[in-house]
């Protein structure tokens, strides 16, 4: 059981719906708060009530629009800290600025970082967010991260669709992901399909070469983030035309910008599994779309930080 005498939820505009679903669960109501916008673009947060030696949680996604809800978040942490906030938990289920976690070439900025230094110099005491794009944005940074997983949703919704092991595969869309792709093909005890694909451009992915047997299996393609939907898509044409029967996409953070949602309804894909760590707009709540909630993973979290239980065991529960 949470205490919650000292715990206060509040939440950003980037995923509202998502923070009253954790509060809910936590027995909560969300904190109050204005969130205002000025004509010139500059972000105004005033704390409605007082949060004077409170553990304060904090929900906000930095997705689209990534910088204004970034900005936000930054102000929103420093209106907490000077209102003298006991701890500052910051509940980012989706990081943006995650695939900028290395210098690819000469030149370039490491933003993950950057963002990471920006949270902490604000005043965060703790971050908690699911499926950073590379593992080693954790030490990135100077306080405790909690780094949760959307997986555990994946097993359960997939297991209950009693796919017999022997007609499924698990595809990982390109060889990075091989690692993502093993851990749900274990839990589903099943093998795993390759993608070898190049990147002629940004955002532009062609198929190269298949690793691994499709023909007359059901396919899952598992990743951390659905951007424009050119690889998921390029990908599911490439296994249908080697036969794959049925052709499922999975990930945690659907971003689906661009020309993504026209992609997937012209493909062979049959579902496209994400979850609710982005607000999805009501124009792209399509027939092919499953949204899976992950309030109760970060409930769970909160409730085992407050108490100062294992936040591992909580995977190791529910896998």
């Amino acid at each position: 059981m949470m205490k919650v005498e000292n715990v206060m939820i509040f939440s950003g505009t980037s995923n509202k719906d998502l923070a009253e679903k954790i509060a809910k669960r936590c027995g909560l109501g969300l904190g109050q708060a204005e969130v205002i916008r000025f004509k010139d673009g500059e972000c105004f947060i005033k704390i409605d009530e007082t949060v004077r030696g409170r553990d304060v949680f904090l929900v906000q996604s930095t997705s689209k629009p990534v910088n204004e809800n970034l900005m936000e978040l930054l102000i929103f942490i420093d209106a907490l800290k000077r209102a003298s906030a006991k701890s500052i938990n910051v509940i980012i289920p989706y990081y943006g600025y995650a695939r900028q976690d290395r210098k690819a070439s000469p030149r370039e900025p490491i933003t993950a970082k950057l963002v990471a230094n920006l949270l902490t110099k604000a005043g965060s005491d703790r971050v908690l967010t699911m499926d950073l794009h590379a593992d080693q944005i954790q030490g990135f940074f100077d306080i405790p991260l909690d780094h949760l997983q959307g997986l555990p949703l994946m097993i359960q919704y997939f297991r209950g669709k009693k796919i017999p092991t022997d007609d499924l595969v698990v595809v990982s869309p390109d060889v990075g992901g091989v690692k993502r792709a093993r851990k749900l093909a274990e839990r589903l005890d099943c093998k795993i399909a390759i993608i070898d694909k190049r990147r002629p451009g940004r955002n532009i992915t062609e198929v190269m070469n298949l690793i691994g047997e499709v023909e007359g299996k059901t396919a899952i393609f598992i990743d951390d983030i659905i951007d424009t939907a050119g690889t998921i898509t390029n990908g599911a044409a490439a296994i249908f035309a080697k036969g794959a029967k049925e052709i499922y996409a999975c990930c945690t953070h659907g971003i689906l910008s661009g020309e993504a949602i026209q992609r997937i309804i012209d493909s062979p894909l049959k579902e496209v599994v994400i979850t609710d760590s982005i607000a999805l707009e009501p124009e792209k709540m399509i027939d092919k779309i499953r949204i899976l909630s992950v309030d109760d993973i970060f409930a769970e979290a909160i409730s085992r930080i407050v108490n100062h239980l294992s936040i591992s065991e909580l995977f190791e529960s529910k896998i």
